[in-house]
């Protein structure tokens, strides 16, 4: 069986520039900048004061509900303002201001007793573990699906261009990684997990493979774009389809991150709370890119110093190019959701390159969208403010990868239509 999902699209790497280069500690700065909403719902609750010490591990922000992840400091030094500024998706929230001491004394969470489904569940939760591909779900949310399932596929595609740091992980904690892929399994109840690598990262696929049990199967994807979603891994893994509006649960399955994997042996293994993550730093506009673990709260700002932003970079974006945010300046803080900073130049990106055009009917954005989607369509029922016709072309389907605005010859904005359905069906309640 060919590895692989429908549709899709196969866009320049751009890995070569990083990959090869080791994990390496980001220096941390003398000040750090932590938000209280580093995952999907309800940001974490305030656990601090002003002047407050804290060290690394201390709990600043306490989950706030279910779906919701508590937030720990990154370093060890004293609490010197709560601000409220803009994150890198664009939105507002507290934001833990800590004046680094360069100490770095730790307070980690106590030994788990004995390693059951439950408790590493409730290890998870009180790490505040979350997705670390970007989506930043709570994991401990996933790892109590309402329906029963019997297979776990851990995410080490890394589809996005330029992001290389899932890959390093794979190379460099290889042990760590297949340690919690056992905790995740032995969480789930389930005696079958597949990791999944896209085929232009072999040595990934070797490193993976020789120390991987019997019931752990480590899959060698085809590279295409994007293979890494979460029903499109699924598709190619299982060839389970996840039905409208539901959830990988629904067809038996559960979707994790590979540094995802990584994070839980820390919290089970060594009793680290998640405050600090891998990510890379990228693009041809960066003099020293690389792979790093970078502590929680770090400004874009300071990577930038440090990696040498270099002077007439076009775009800065947070996350990978296809899915990433651009951001308009370097004010917001790194978090367990920040795979990336990418620093690109005029020939990386495509704003100017082509005027926006009246669709000219081609169906490309059609024939390759991987959810089957008519996205020419949808952007009309967009400008006549149809929110049934949106509805009936099933908007709320869309992934927002990009693959239909990146073939458009047109370069019709269509991932910002897709956005404006679902926020038109929303509006209008239909």
């Amino acid at each position: 069986m060919k590895f692989t999902f429908k549709r899709g699209i196969h866009p320049d790497g751009n890995k070569q520039i990083s990959k090869d280069v080791p994990l390496a500690e980001f220096p941390t700065p003398a000040v750090v900048s932590i938000p209280l909403s580093q995952h999907i719902g309800a940001p974490a609750a305030l656990a601090v004061s002003v002047g407050d010490e804290v060290k690394v591990g201390s709990l600043i922000g306490k989950s706030a509900s279910f779906v919701s992840a508590n937030v720990f400091s990154s370093v060890s030094g004293k609490v010197t303002a709560i601000v409220k500024k803009r994150t890198a998706i664009g939105t507002k929230c507290d934001h833990v201001v800590i004046e680094n001491d360069g100490l770095y004394e730790e307070t980690f969470l106590s030994a788990l007793p004995e390693i059951t489904a439950e408790s590493v569940k409730s290890r998870v939760a009180e790490a505040g573990i979350v997705g670390m591909g970007g989506a930043t779900f709570p994991t401990h949310v996933k790892l109590s699906p309402r329906t029963p399932v019997d297979v776990l596929i851990i995410n080490a595609a890394e589809c996005e261009p330029y992001i290389t740091c899932d890959y390093r992980l794979c190379l460099e904690k290889t042990k760590e990684i297949m340690e919690g892929v056992r905790y995740m399994m032995i969480a789930l109840g389930v005696s079958v997990a597949y990791i999944g690598v896209e085929d232009n990262k072999p040595d990934a696929v070797r490193a993976l493979s020789e120390i991987a049990p019997e019931n752990v199967r480590v899959l060698s994807l085809a590279t295409k774009y994007p293979q890494g979603a979460e029903k499109q891994l699924i598709y190619s893994v299982t060839r389970r389809v996840v039905p409208e509006g539901g959830l990988p649960a629904d067809v038996g399955v559960v979707v994790d991150n590979v540094h995802t994997a990584f994070a839980i042996y820390e919290a089970v293994a060594l009793n680290k709370p998640s405050y600090r993550r891998a990510m890379t730093v990228s693009g041809r506009m960066c003099e020293r890119p690389g792979n790093y673990f970078v502590r929680n709260g770090v400004s874009y700002e300071d990577i930038a110093a440090y990696t040498g932003m270099k002077d007439g970079t076009m775009k800065v974006i947070s996350g990978g190019p296809m899915m990433g945010f651009a951001q308009a300046d370097l004010t917001p803080s790194t978090g367990k959701g920040t795979s990336s900073l990418l620093f690109l130049n005029d020939d990386e990106i495509s704003d100017g390159d082509k005027p926006i055009s009246a669709c000219i009917n081609c169906a490309s954005c059609a024939s390759h969208c991987p959810m089957r989607l008519m996205p020419m369509f949808i952007e009309r029922a967009v400008e006549e403010e149809d929110a049934k016709k949106a509805k009936s072309l099933h908007a709320l389907s869309c992934l927002e990868c990009g693959c239909c605005a990146y073939v458009c010859p047109a370069s019709r904005p269509l991932v910002q239509s897709m956005r404006r359905a679902k926020k038109l069906i929303k509006e209008k309640g239909v």
